[in-house]
C-alpha cells in the first residue's frame, strides 16, 4: 500500500488505477483534481462509475 491509500476512500484497487494513469502521490491527485483523475481512469476502465468520482473528491477534501 502506498501513499494514496492513507487518504479516505482510496483502497488498494483505486490506488492501483490511479497509478496506472500516472497519479502516484497525494500532491498529484490534488493538482490534477478528481474529475480529471476519474476521466483518466474511465478511459481505461468503462466501469468507473460516478461513485468513484465522488470517492476521489472525498479523498481530496479529506472526507468519507
Amino acid at each position: 500500500m502506498g501513499e494514496l491509500t492513507k487518504l479516505p476512500n482510496i483502497a488498494a484497487k483505486l490506488e492501483s488505477q490511479l497509478s496506472d494513469v500516472g497519479i502516484t502521490t497525494v500532491e498529484q491527485l490534488k493538482e490534477i483534481g478528481s474529475r480529471e483523475a476519474w476521466l483518466r481512469i474511465l478511459a481505461r476502465d468503462p466501469s468507473a462509475c460516478l461513485m468513484r468520482l465522488s470517492a476521489l473528491e472525498g479523498a481530496i477534501q479529506g472526507v468519507r
